[in-house]
């Protein structure tokens, strides 16, 4: 996973990525993937935004063994706003724009049916069709 320079800085200066990114989204993509977590999405398609019953998501109250997971008690899912072959995701916040940014924070992922980012049971995604997320967490470096 990528984090972008906004998030990197958030985390050196301010406080912790559960901060960092709580009442966040997750949007999923497909398309070609951006060089990095600050770039533009360029021409990417959103297939997805999840949510956690239309609000924010947010992680555990804490983390364990490195890793930092999503909220137990939230249900992670969005409606697909369009079909195609999710290939990426961003972790942001609601008002993050896509667009090219050094202080938004964001994480990037790749998504595949295995050894990536995010593992789909099928990364195909139907319009219309509802995605959820049952687990989700995120791993600190040594």
């Amino acid at each position: 996973m990528k984090r972008s320079l906004g998030l990197r800085n958030y985390l050196l200066d301010t406080g912790s990525l559960k901060a960092a990114l709580a009442g966040g989204e997750i949007r999923i993509y497909s398309g070609t993937i951006p060089a990095d977590a600050n770039a533009a999405i360029g021409g990417a398609t959103l297939l997805c935004t999840l949510k956690n019953a239309g609000a924010g998501i947010n992680f555990d109250a804490s983390a364990a063994g490195g890793v930092l997971s999503k909220d137990p008690g939230e249900t992670w899912t969005g409606t697909n706003v369009a079909g195609g072959v999710a290939t990426f995701f961003r972790h942001v916040l609601s008002a993050d724009t896509g667009a090219s940014s050094t202080t938004d924070r964001r994480i990037q992922g790749t998504i595949a049916t295995a050894g990536a980012d995010m593992v789909l049971g099928n990364t195909t995604l139907t319009n219309g069709a509802v995605q959820s997320m049952p687990n989700y967490s995120v791993a600190a470096p040594e």
